[in-house]
């Protein structure tokens, strides 16, 4: 007679039986999940990844509209980008003789390496754009403020590094694309006054200059191609991740930004994270991962002839992050282009919060009302970046002249007009008087004043001014329209808008915060008058190598 069999275990007494063995327990901190309060804290105090979030978070910093999930989506990027860049090192070797072909038999022989190869480079402009915008809405939503000023800074280098990390591994297909962008990229390090090409340090032999050191030669080659993947595969990634180390700490300790609320409010202004927060976070990174990869299917990452040298493609673009710097070297030397201005720019980004008055004006919110300045001149600033990206990369065509979309690349352009500088003693004239007008002027007038009838005054004065400057000059009516907008472009955000919103700085403040002012403008400034009235450069000392 055979003895009947036990009854099998039911799946609540299987996953019990689980979770209580060692094994489990060895690896895993708490016991059976309950789905407490305490349970839910516990899941995230004891997992290695989770823990970086605290147990409990404000419901405002919940709502998609937000944060987006910005700042998760760049995390989780630089994962993808991690993972598929090791898979694509088992197929690459890092040589001028076999990178190009490489790159060819990843496209045709490993399987899904075309897959894996797209994958890698739409992820890393996806997350060069991602930074950006997560930057944009850390600004607009005032959550770089006390106590988070230095964390601020930390994610500004991330920003520098990512960009970084995608140009120097823009090079590594070793095609005509890579060759030419990188070419195009370093060769504005050349123009650079002290590290430059005319440098003191290339007194101690040939080519000791910035440029010699990124490209390891005088020109894009074998050297070039092993710093940059050097650089690309170790040093940057090893770099920005323990800056991010830094940087999740901090977010960590100094907590979720939101806006200012009562002490009765607190304790329901917090849910849990687990799940509140943590699926929001997993269901952002799945339809990533499925735009990515129905991206990566749809469309190849591209790849041109092998590099040659010797033949040099017109235009000769670099990557579209940076086109539009190389858009500004049709209005300034460089040196000024490539190296001063986004040096400025990333100073003047991580002093910011350093700047700001008010601890916890605006934090929590994209209110402009309460931080007006702020968000004039940060909006400012980023529609010329990406205006300036939108003309080097869908406008310029051969010989870097302008063509319209409807305009075809075999229609020759003629060429620009002759341009002319002024006179060194006017051009100094000009430039002093530009930022010293532009420091004294909105301490002048009062901080109360009555913005439609200085504005009705400031329109009168400036076309009145125009006009006359076009009678006295022989200017013509497109010239004396650029003085218009230009002038009163001037007088309302380096005038009016400072008047009224730095009024109550201190002198410190105040002088830097109107040097970064003027030097946003000045840039439109240049533009206008190389545009308007062909001048090339406004101020020029060629015993120094300074032209402006």
């Amino acid at each position: 007679m055979k003895l009947p069999l036990p009854p099998l275990p039911s799946a609540e007494e299987l996953r019990k039986k689980i979770i209580d063995s060692q094994i489990w327990r060895s690896m895993f901190r708490g016991g059976l999940w309950k789905d407490t309060p305490r349970d839910r804290a516990q899941h995230i105090l004891g997992n290695v990844w989770l823990h970086l979030h605290p147990s409990r978070v404000r419901k405002h910093g919940l709502k998609w509209t937000y944060t987006f999930g910005l700042g998760g989506l760049s995390f989780f990027l630089f994962l993808v980008l991690t993972v598929t860049g090791v898979l694509l090192m088992f197929y690459y070797r890092p040589t001028v003789e076999l990178a190009y072909r490489d790159m060819k038999d990843l496209e045709y022989a490993v399987s899904m390496g075309s897959f894996l190869r797209a994958m890698h480079r739409w992820s890393a402009h996806a997350m060069v754009l991602i930074v950006i915008l997560h930057m944009a809405r850390v600004f607009m939503t005032g959550s770089y403020k006390s106590p988070r000023e230095f964390n601020w800074s930390v994610g500004v280098v991330l920003l520098t590094l990512t960009l970084l990390l995608s140009f120097t591994g823009y090079l590594l297909p070793w095609d005509q694309l890579a060759l030419w962008a990188v070419t195009v990229g370093t060769n504005m390090g050349a123009a650079t006054p002290l590290l430059g090409a005319e440098g003191p340090f290339a007194i101690l032999g040939r080519g000791n200059d910035v440029r010699f050191v990124l490209l390891g030669g005088k020109a894009v080659g074998a050297n070039t191609l092993l710093r940059f993947y050097v650089l690309h595969c170790v040093a940057l990634p090893l770099i920005a991740g323990a800056l991010m180390i830094v940087h999740f700490w901090r977010i960590r300790k100094d907590t979720f930004s939101g806006p200012v609320i009562k002490p009765e409010q607190l304790p329901h202004d917090k849910v849990d994270t687990w799940p509140h927060l943590i699926v929001r976070e997993y269901i952002a990174a799945l339809l990533c991962m499925v735009v990515l990869s129905a991206w990566s299917l749809w469309i190849k990452a591209p790849l041109e002839e092998i590099a040659n040298p010797t033949v040099t493609p017109n235009p000769s673009k670099a990557p579209w992050y940076f086109t539009g710097l190389q858009e500004l070297l049709v209005y300034f030397d460089p040196w000024i282009a490539g190296v001063v201005l986004p040096t400025l720019i990333i100073i003047g980004l991580m002093a910011i919060p350093y700047l700001d008055p008010d601890k916890n004006r605006g934090v929590g919110s994209y209110a402009f009302k309460e931080r007006p300045f702020a968000q004039t001149f940060f909006g400012l600033g980023m529609a010329m970046w990406f205006i300036l990206i939108a003309i080097g990369s869908f406008l310029r065509g051969p010989n870097w002249d302008i063509y319209w979309p409807w305009e075809s690349w075999s229609v020759h352009k003629p060429p620009p007009p002759a341009t002319w500088s002024p006179p060194l003693v006017w051009g100094a004239l000009c430039v002093g008087a530009y930022f010293a007008l532009g420091m004294i002027l909105p301490r002048l007038g009062k901080p109360d004043f009555d913005w439609k009838k200085a504005l009705r005054n400031g329109a009168a004065a400036v076309v009145g001014a125009s006009t006359v400057l076009k009678l006295a000059a022989d200017l013509r009516w497109a010239q004396a329209g650029w003085l218009i907008f230009f002038g009163y472009l001037y007088y309302v955000l380096g005038i009016l808008v400072p008047r009224k919103h730095l009024a109550n700085l201190d002198k410190v403040r105040y002088a830097v915060t109107m040097m970064l002012v003027l030097l946003t403008l000045g840039v439109l400034m240049k533009m206008g008058v190389r545009l308007g009235f062909a001048i090339k450069y406004v101020l020029t000392i060629p015993q120094f190598s300074l032209n402006i």
